[in-house]
């Protein structure tokens, strides 16, 4: 009954034109053209109409629940897509009785109909894909995931998969046939390499945890060196701290050599490695007086008494003539120092002594002797680190001259004579 009187209606201007002298082939194409803009008005303004009554529906039903997913879809548009749909659905299914008389222009509107649905289509698609995205990136569990790397490689295939409806839409060929498919994955391959290796590079990083949001890494290469901030299919993009972005290519990661200070970061401490360059011509052997001298360095008295009454007892043993002193056991202010350096940092509360602590001497170079330290800090804090290894330079390098030791440096123009 209700498709009798919309097609009635539907000539009611045909005929109102007829009546009044207008050629038949005109008054049909004026009536098209007259219900199409009506009809299409209607339809535009029972959208806004949906529209806003959708939106402002969900966001009071957001307001009432606890989920923040709800939240996420209203920032992504999702409600104002979906209540394109229903005007769509309406117009697919009155097209057909009101152009009932006019079947090309049916088909054509109704074509119109089919390729915007396809285009709506995946505006939801990606709206619930951000969301999602958005919605993850809130739970502890997902922060340092490549969330953007997936997402982008599902929009890839929707609109994949909507281009190749349009198409056949538009033309009626069928996509299936394996002749298609083979020329359209050579194109695709071709086309999205970087992309395609991007996304299995993401994938490798997930699995194996090479690098997460939030990490610290130094990529010479590229001229990275600071925190992860973004992963994505084809880049990771790193913020270095002089604030300054540097985008790497996310299959580097898998393909290159490059640094992640994660462990560090999780570990008791963060490592103190450097030398004191001793010059070799300060260094010497200890006489008796020099040893009783150094005695009254508190923490390393302990340590003096117990080596002389060892060497004592090893030169008596063997009576070795002790004129010279380069005779039998003997100590050197060298060596001495190292054991002062040793102490010192087993009693420092910013060393932790439960990681891997020595003081060793490397070889002999241009410079002098190197006396390197090797320890970790309690605080891993770059500013407190810095803050703490300073201080246990500052203090090696001031009490270097205690051991008559002098500390290498190149002469500057102030330390130079000219002779006559």
């Amino acid at each position: 009954m209700l498709n009798n009187k919309i097609q009635e209606y539907s000539h009611w201007f045909q005929e109102y034109f007829i009546a009044n002298g207008m050629n038949s082939e005109l008054a049909i194409i004026l009536n098209i053209f007259i219900i199409g803009i009506l009809f299409f008005a209607l339809i535009f303004i029972l959208d806004l109409f949906i529209k806003k009554l959708i939106i402002k529906l969900f966001k009071a039903f957001s307001n009432k629940t606890k989920s923040t997913f709800d939240d996420f879809l209203i920032v992504s548009n999702f409600p104002k897509y979906i209540s394109h749909s229903i005007p769509i659905a309406i117009s697919w299914y009155f097209v057909p009785i009101l152009f009932k008389e006019y079947p090309s222009t049916s088909l054509l509107l109704l074509k119109i109909i089919d390729l915007y649905s396809i285009v709506l289509g995946i505006f939801i698609v990606r709206s619930l894909l951000r969301s999602t995205k958005m919605y993850l990136k809130n739970i502890d569990k997902y922060k340092d995931k490549p969330l953007d790397s997936y997402i982008q490689v599902l929009m890839i295939f929707t609109w994949g998969i909507g281009i190749f409806f349009l198409i056949n839409n538009l033309t009626g060929y069928s996509i299936i046939s394996v002749a298609s498919l083979s020329a359209v994955s050579a194109v695709m391959l071709l086309i999205f390499k970087d992309t395609i290796l991007g996304f299995v590079a993401s994938i490798q990083v997930t699995v194996n945890d090479i690098i997460r949001i939030g990490d610290w890494i130094t990529f010479s290469k590229y001229g990275a060196d600071g925190l992860v901030i973004e992963i994505s299919l084809a880049t990771v993009r790193v913020q270095n701290f002089d604030k300054t972005f540097t985008t790497i290519p996310t299959y580097s990661l898998t393909s290159e050599s490059f640094q992640n200070w994660r462990g560090m970061q999780e570990s008791g401490g963060r490592r103190i490695k450097r030398a004191l360059y001793i010059k070799q011509s300060s260094v010497k052997f200890l006489s008796k007086e020099s040893i009783e001298h150094f005695k009254n360095i508190s923490i390393i008295k302990p340590y003096l008494e117990h080596r002389v009454k060892d060497n004592d007892s090893f030169n008596k043993k063997y009576t070795i003539d002790k004129t010279l002193l380069i005779n039998g056991k003997n100590q050197t202010n060298l060596g001495v120092f190292r054991k002062y350096i040793d102490v010192y940092l087993n009693e420092n509360p910013a060393v932790n002594k439960d990681m891997f602590l020595m003081v060793r001497h490397l070889a002999p170079t241009d410079r002098g002797i190197p006396i390197e330290v090797y320890c970790f800090s309690k605080d891993k804090e770059w500013v407190n680190y810095e803050h703490i290894q300073a201080d246990i330079f500052d203090h090696l390098v001031a009490s270097a001259p205690y051991f008559d030791l002098e500390i290498f440096e190149f002469p500057s123009a102030n330390s130079l004579t000219i002779s006559d």
